[in-house]
């Protein structure tokens, strides 16, 4: 009987993926602590999904997406940050708030975009809110 292959042989895609989404993030930090922002964590896993960069403006605690897109062919970057995107985010968020003591209710939060489409850099302060 012949072998079937089992489709896992994609040398280095996760990888790659990995390594590409860690080079943006580190890009997104930096811009966004020379706009005064200071860095507090970065890809936070929690049950269901992952905070890309957790940082502090003050006394409120800043959520930040990090998305990239290779050109705007099917969308800019921000674009691919959607409802059930900012819905897995907003529960991460009130996950690691009890994890710290808090939640949306007693602790000043916002949620940021900071997207990268090609060479272009957008930092979306406020993007969506807790609801």
């Amino acid at each position: 009987m012949a072998t079937v292959s089992s489709g896992f042989h994609r040398t280095g895609s996760v990888t790659g993926s990995r390594q590409t989404g860690a080079r943006y993030e580190e890009t997104a930090r930096r811009f966004l602590e020379k706009q005064g922002l200071r860095f507090y964590a970065a890809n936070v896993t929690l049950r269901g999904g992952e905070l890309d960069l957790i940082m502090r403006d003050g006394d409120t605690w800043v959520f930040v997406e990090v998305r990239y897109r290779k050109s705007s062919r099917y969308g800019d970057a921000a674009a691919s940050v959607d409802y059930r995107k900012q819905q897995r985010l907003l529960r991460s968020a009130a996950l690691w708030l009890a994890g710290q003591g808090g939640s949306f209710a007693t602790t000043d939060c916002r949620f940021d975009v900071f997207a990268i489409t090609g060479s272009q850099l957008q930092w979306l302060p406020n993007a969506f809110a807790a609801e």
